[in-house]
C-alpha cells in the first residue's frame, strides 16, 4: 500500500483539503525532522514532552533513560499521539485574520512497544544516530552494555498516519486585495552555521560533516 488507511482519529476535520495520506509524502517529513512532540495521559493528566526520533522503515524510534516517566508509562503500551512539524515560511496576508505559516505536520497515533532483544535495540540506536547524522555511527563509540541497560528504546508502529500540509500565497478577502500592504511569504529553512570545536577535539573535520553542511547551506531567493 503506498498510502495509509484513513481513521477516525486521522481523517482531518477543518481545511480536510491540506490532508495527505501518501507514505511517501509522510516518510520524507518524518525524515526532515529532528524533535517530535509525544502526547499522553499519565495518572489523570495530560503530559506532551518534546524528544528526538527517527525513522526506522513503517516505524518510528525514540529513546530515553530508564528514569524517564514518559519511557516508562510508554513502554506499558498507552495510548500515544505524537506530532512533527516543519515551517517552512511566515505568510504575511494585508489582514491580520488571514496571517498563516506554510508548514508540513504529522499527526501519529498508536501503542509503543518496548525493544528488548539487544540487537534489534543496537540497530535502533544506529538508525536514531545515523538519522542525526549520517556516516556518524561508524565512527563514534558505540553504547556500551551499562549504557545499554540505562536506556529503553521504544518503537511505535506507523499505520494510523496522517500528514497536513499548507504552502503557496496568503488567502485574503477580495476586498483586502486594494490596501496598499506588502503580502507574501518569507521563506525559511534549517540552515548550519561555522562549526564549533569542542576544546579537546583532537580529530579532523569529516567528509560528512562538510557534506551535511552543503547541502543546509542557506538558499538565496
Amino acid at each position: 500500500m503506498t498510502e495509509f488507511t484513513q481513521t477516525e482519529r486521522t481523517t482531518l476535520k477543518r481545511l480536510p483539503k491540506r490532508g495527505d495520506y501518501k507514505k511517501d509524502v509522510v516518510y520524507k517529513i518524518l525524515d526532515e525532522g529532528f524533535v517530535c512532540h509525544i502526547g499522553f495521559v499519565i495518572n489523570g493528566s495530560p503530559c506532551v514532552i518534546p524528544t528526538g526520533y527517527a525513522r526506522q522503515g513503517d516505524r518510528l524510534i525514540f529513546h530515553g533513560s530508564t528514569a524517564s516517566r514518559m519511557m516508562r508509562s510508554l513502554s506499558e503500551g498507552i495510548d500515544v499521539c505524537i506530532t512533527v512539524t516543519l515551517i517552512d515560511g511566515i505568510v504575511l496576508a494585508r489582514s491580520a485574520f488571514h496571517h498563516s505559516f506554510n508548514y508540513r505536520s504529522v499527526v501519529m497515533f498508536g501503542r509503543a512497544t518496548l525493544i528488548t532483544d539487544r540487537e534489534e535495540k543496537m540497530l535502533a540506536l544506529e538508525a536514531f544516530t545515523e538519522h542525526i547524522m549520517p556516516g556518524r555511527w561508524s565512527e563514534a563509540r558505540i553504547p556500551n552494555e551499562q549504557e545499554l541497560k540505562a536506556t529503553l528504546v521504544l518503537a511505535l508502529p506507523l499505520t494510523e498516519v496522517s500528514a497536513k500540509v499548507r504552502t503557496g500565497q496568503p488567502i485574503d478577502d477580495e476586498e483586502d486585495y486594494e490596501i496598499p500592504v506588502w503580502a507574501g511569504v518569507l521563506p525559511l529553512q534549517l540552515a548550519t552555521r561555522e562549526l564549533i570545536a569542542d576544546e579537546r577535539n583532537i580529530g579532523e573535520v569529516p567528509d560528512y560533516l562538510y557534506k551535511y553542511m552543503d547541502r543546509n547551506k542557506i538558499v538565496s531567493m
